[in-house]
């Protein structure tokens, strides 16, 4: 984080600096052949499996060549080691084979739309609070004081689509003691880094985002963000929000078929399916009701009047899609249900959960945690989730992993 820091000292000075424009749309495409690569960490976690039939077709593939695979959805760029939708991230999940890339959506103050996980995400995800623009923040940062966690909320609609390209990404996280500014700001948690996050990481505009993506000839997964204040919202509505990204991709002549727009909100999916449904078609549901165990049952239960409804797939996180019977893991009442409605399946997401070492992984592996015992474990699920429930991709923190197991399965 240090390094982060110092720099952050530096540009904080200038928040309305003028960002440098995107790559060509070219970018990837001068060389014949572009070369996946795939890094280290997949043999590291081959290494790390129970000995079987997995990890010998695993150990299998390792000297093959890797290819770029559109089973392997890119979580917010490549958020283990880079700060996530940054230019960098995006650049290491290209790189490391993703074939589709995901934005996450959110409107800054003249509504003009934006890369950010949460639209009220700013004060973890860049370094405002180090910069002239904090002023502007919802709520202020307020230190640790007398056993209080140290706070602040920053949204990007508290700031011009000018003021957000000015400032820089860092990996996200937070220090909850932090007394002041620049050290509520160093909180990268333990199984990440800040080796990447040095300089100024270039935050992304939808725009930016979608002629970088097409540059590279790959695919597309926008997510739209609930809102965090009121809607409408000095009198842009939901509607609008929900069309105006739809807009950005017809505006570039990006067929819809690139596109796998994604909600949380029910009601932004059947707009879309009305409105759009070009685009509908294929839009992912983000299933969050399986949180609790009474939403699980009523999320599996709901699947039949979804797939009436035209939604053709769904995405839960991964752990709602497996159970453990007998000691082995196996498909999930929910995940029977969307298969047996016709429904295609997106899990999310792989590299997110930490060491499985520690509480078997925690929410990413809650239904399977106690025969998750180490980091190798994550092959056995992905495997499961794969060749078991049959899952038309999955999103991944570190694209690599999968895309190691992707080219190994002839995914």
């Amino acid at each position: 984080m240090r390094s982060f820091i110092a720099s952050s000292v530096l540009l904080g000075l200038a928040s309305a600096a003028a960002v440098p424009a995107v790559e060509p749309r070219t970018y990837g495409h001068e060389h014949k052949k572009f070369n996946v690569q795939v890094g280290v960490r997949p043999y590291y976690l081959v290494d790390n499996m129970d000995e079987g039939p997995l990890k010998k077709k695993l150990e299998s593939c390792s000297e093959q060549e890797f290819k770029t695979s559109e089973f392997v959805f890119s979580h917010r760029g490549a958020p283990l080691q880079f700060p996530e939708h940054t230019l960098g991230a995006y650049k290491a999940a290209h790189r490391q084979g993703a074939g589709v890339i995901e934005c996450d959506v959110a409107f800054t103050k003249d509504k003009q739309l934006v890369c950010r996980h949460a639209q009220c995400d700013l004060h973890t995800t860049t370094n405002i609070l180090n910069t002239t623009l904090a002023a502007k923040c919802s709520t202020p940062f307020k230190p640790y004081a007398n056993g209080t966690a140290a706070s602040a909320k920053c949204c990007t609609s508290d700031l011009t689509l000018t003021e957000f390209t000015s400032l820089c990404g860092k990996m996200d996280g937070f220090n909850p003691n932090g007394t002041t500014a620049l050290s509520y700001m160093d909180g990268t948690p333990y199984f990440r880094t800040d080796l990447y996050a040095s300089g100024c990481p270039k935050l992304m505009t939808l725009n930016s985002y979608i002629d970088l993506v097409d540059g590279w000839g790959l695919k597309f997964t926008p997510e739209l963000k609930a809102p965090e204040v009121p809607m409408p919202f000095n009198g842009y509505t939901q509607q609008q929000y929900a069309q105006d990204l739809v807009n950005a991709f017809v505006a570039k002549k990006v067929d819809a078929s690139r596109v796998w727009l994604q909600s949380f909100v029910p009601d932004d999916i059947f707009y879309w399916i009305k409105n759009a449904p070009a685009f509908g078609k294929q839009a992912v549901y983000l299933d969050e009701r399986v949180d609790t165990p009474a939403g699980y049952l009523n999320a599996t239960a709901s699947i039949p009047d979804l797939a009436a409804r035209g939604v053709k797939i769904l995405a839960p996180a991964m752990f709602a899609l497996t159970k453990v019977v007998n000691n082995e893991i196996v498909p999930s009442e929910y995940a029977v249900a969307a298969k047996k409605a016709g429904l295609e399946l997106v899990a999310w997401s792989f590299e997110r959960s930490g060491w499985l070492q520690i509480e078997g992984g925690g929410y990413y592996y809650q239904y399977v945690a106690n025969v998750t015992y180490n980091d190798g474990d994550m092959y056995t699920v992905l495997d499961v989730l794969a060749q078991k429930v049959g899952i038309k991709a999955m999103f991944s923190d570190w694209p690599a992993t999968v895309t190691y197991y992707a080219n190994c399965f002839g995914l």
